[in-house]
């Protein structure tokens, strides 16, 4: 009954993409922007907190340990429910079935161009030249932070696919085609790490006024390639949230790494 019910949404959602998909990045700006605003103003100001610079450091590592924990654990979740005839993977053929049935050409050609922002070929340009201006602007901790992030997140996912080795749902548009494993999507852990780490080097590099329109930006674009690939029925939603949970796993190690590498320096 479970199955059913769940199934049942999937196939709502599905017959609705394009309206969930709007209403779901409207929601989760609102809580990026809500939670942007939460840690400027309580937690991570070093010089107006009342903890000395070990506690304060421990803290945001307590943050970022929490934030590791919960998406680990997301991935597990769904590792656990997946295979032939379990519950998520009906509700993942339910919902496949119902986006192909009635998303439109138009949109399916519009989310054809923006799963790009996810490509192999546009991350490895986008790598470069970042570490290359991170470099040459001396900003050595950030620039190793960051091809770190990238180069790890590169490894990390193949290896993953290569443990579950999930097939691909079935798709026929001929917009694009993929090929190789399916669980879990590497455009999506790609987009999240190399757009959040990009925001957090924005944070660390450009005037306050851009924080918050650079992390806006940055959270919509990933969560954009993420959905694209359901979208587009080359991963089904369980490879994408399976994608946005591993990808944000790694992206709080690479971030609490940097940050307590500079504060090591920093009090060297």
């Amino acid at each position: 009954m479970q199955a059913d019910m769940l199934a049942g949404f999937a196939t709502f959602v599905g017959t609705h993409a394009l309206a969930v998909f709007g209403v779901l990045l409207v929601v989760l700006l609102l809580l990026v922007a809500a939670g942007g605003w939460l840690l400027r103003s309580h937690l991570l100001p070093q010089a107006q907190s009342r903890l000395g610079p070990l506690a304060f450091v421990l803290l945001n590592a307590a943050i970022g340990f929490t934030l590791l924990l919960g998406a680990a654990s997301l991935f597990a979740e769904i590792a656990e429910h997946l295979g032939p005839g379990a519950t998520m993977s009906r509700a993942d053929e339910a919902l496949i079935a119902a986006v192909r049935a009635h998303v439109g050409a138009a949109t399916l050609s519009v989310f054809a161009v923006l799963t790009h922002f996810g490509d192999v070929i546009t991350l490895t340009l986008l790598g470069t030249a970042v570490a290359l201006a991170l470099w040459w602007q001396r900003h050595r901790v950030l620039a190793l932070g960051w091809v770190v992030a990238l180069g790890g997140n590169a490894l990390l996912n193949p290896a993953l696919k290569r443990v579950f080795e999930r097939v691909r749902p079935v798709h026929e548009h001929g917009l694009v085609n993929e090929l190789g494993w399916s669980f879990p999507s590497g455009h999506t852990s790609s987009a999240t790490v190399a757009y959040g780490m990009l925001a957090y080097v924005a944070l660390r590099t450009l005037p306050q006024a851009w924080h918050a329109p650079l992390v806006l930006a940055a959270t919509a674009l990933a969560f954009t390639v993420g959905c694209s690939r359901v979208f587009l029925q080359v991963h089904f939603a369980s490879d994408v949230l399976a994608g946005f949970a591993s990808g944000a796993a790694w992206l709080t190690v690479c971030i609490v790494s940097v940050e307590l590498a500079r504060v090591y320096r920093q009090r060297a």
